[in-house]
């Protein structure tokens, strides 16, 4: 049994006002904004990609993601959430990782399509 309809149907379902209501929902009960962690954070360092664009981060932006690594480590060994005005609203929750993602993405296909080249005679 396949499951590509059903992967169609999430699709169609997601990509919608109902589908983004269910995303702020499930980004709400995910629980990582009460700990003060942005969506990006969740993204594990393991990759050697994510690592590239770890590297290409601005020193500012590295800083603030320890910074909130350390305090949901500290959250979480205490058992206890920030204060509401300390937890991460979802206004600004915005991606700051991704786009380097992205771009190291388009530069690794660039480079695999130069290297297919080939010399014409």
């Amino acid at each position: 049994m396949s499951l590509a309809p059903v992967k169609n149907m999430l699709q169609k379902v997601w990509s919608t006002r109902t589908g983004s209501v269910l995303r702020e929902k499930y980004k709400d009960l995910a629980g990582y904004r009460k700990i003060g962690l942005l969506g990006d954070d969740l993204i594990s360092e393991e990759d050697p990609l994510v690592q590239q664009a770890l590297k290409r981060l601005p020193p500012k932006a590295s800083y603030d993601r320890v910074y909130r690594m350390r305090r949901a480590m500290q959250c979480s060994l205490s058992h206890t959430l920030l204060p509401p005005n300390e937890q991460t609203k979802p206004e600004d929750d915005v991606p700051y990782l991704q786009p380097y993602i992205n771009e190291l993405l388009r530069e690794k296909a660039e480079r695999e399509e130069l290297d297919a080249l080939t010399k014409r005679k």
